[in-house]
């Protein structure tokens, strides 16, 4: 077993000891920055409009210093009228400039107040939407699927569940990166910021409510890690996992995955198949994308093949799921189907048609 000592081990939990938070896909919205700057542009608009009428009347304005308002007093006097100081040095003394004051500097005067306020206002509503999203998410959050890891590997493995009919609200990314997770945000997941091997992330990420759980982490010991703690969180989901030595893969199956998938064993078996027989590699590589061409799907038993041989049913059978077991469709020991059983099957997607395999866990020792 190829893992780094305890001390390494510690090390990365210590790097990862970071705030980890929840955030959720977002609606299209304009950027912030460009929200605040139009609102200031509006203000001075506001602010320049007050003061140009002030300058044109400003025959009906008193200046206590000097008497008489000038341009640099128009835009002083709507200064502080638009932000209600009010010193009082210059007042409206005609009647043409009091109800210019009433009908015009008055809804101004408001108009800019809307302008300013509207900002705070505006950013403490989305705060309060924010978290009643997110107090809603977690209510109604089930039966979903947690990705641990974001990478080519977690990435891929989604796109191809995904593929098959599940919903993008149903996915619930986790990574230790913020970039990362914003990436899985953007494309419409939901993201855990922090790290998986520790308990209380998997707890914001409703692990003990998920049916699936597919871990795609970089390190092998970290994807044992994650595989027991979830395992410990929940016994019935189905857990998957990818690891870069072969030699591990027994360990994450003792530590309580389902399934183990050697990443770069698997892609060198390809590149093998590919040498020996291109065609072979293209079937091959059209079976493990979901949504096109040739899929490979699990499904139960239905009650009209009850009885029959593996060879009488519809589809083209490659194994049969009996319990624990998994048979090949040669094997004696399939004899006739049962209703308890699952078959392995490959089927043929058209455009027009999705086809969702039986995602319900094996049972686990």
């Amino acid at each position: 077993m190829k893992l780094p000592g305890h001390d390494a081990i510690a090390r990365q939990a210590d790097e990862h000891l970071v705030t980890h938070r929840v955030k959720l896909p977002k609606k299209v919205v304009e950027r912030p920055v460009r929200q605040v700057g139009t609102r200031l542009v509006m203000a001075l608009l506001v602010l320049v409009a007050t003061a140009f009428i002030v300058w044109i009347d400003r025959g009906g304005y008193h200046d206590n210093s000097d008497g008489a308002v000038d341009l640099l007093d128009a835009f002083y006097y709507a200064t502080v009228t638009l932000s209600t100081t009010g010193y009082g040095d210059i007042t409206p003394v005609s009647d043409a400039a009091r109800l210019t004051n009433i009908f015009v500097i008055t809804p101004l005067r408001v108009l800019f107040l809307i302008i300013l306020v509207g900002t705070t206002l505006e950013v403490l509503t989305e705060r309060t939407r924010e978290e009643w999203r997110l107090n809603r998410w977690r209510a109604t959050l089930r039966d979903h699927t947690v990705v641990v890891g974001f990478g080519t590997k977690g990435r891929s493995a989604i796109e191809t569940v995904c593929a098959t009919g599940l919903r993008k609200e149903q996915v619930v990314v986790v990574d230790p990166s913020s970039k990362v997770v914003d990436a899985a945000t953007a494309d419409g997941y939901a993201g855990i910021v922090g790290d998986a091997t520790r308990s209380d992330v998997l707890v914001r990420a409703e692990v003990r409510k998920a049916r699936q759980i597919i871990i795609a982490t970089q390190r092998d010991d970290t994807a044992v890690l994650v595989t027991l703690t979830a395992r410990q969180m929940n016994r019935a989901a189905k857990i998957v996992a990818a690891v870069r030595e072969e030699e591990n893969a027994p360990l994450l199956k003792q530590s309580g995955a389902d399934a183990v998938i050697t990443s770069a064993s698997a892609a060198g078996r390809l590149l093998g198949l590919s040498v020996l027989s291109p065609a072979a590699g293209m079937v091959m590589e059209d079976l493990i994308q979901q949504g096109s061409g040739l899929d490979i799907v699990e499904r139960p038993v239905i009650k009209a093949e009850v009885g029959k041989g593996v060879r009488e049913t519809a589809d083209l059978v490659v194994s049969v799921v009996r319990g624990h077991r998994v048979l090949g469709y040669d094997d004696p020991a399939v004899g006739t189907l049962q209703l308890t059983d699952r078959l392995i099957t490959i089927v043929r997607v058209t455009p027009g048609t999705q086809v969702a395999p039986d995602i319900r866990p094996l049972p686990h020792e």
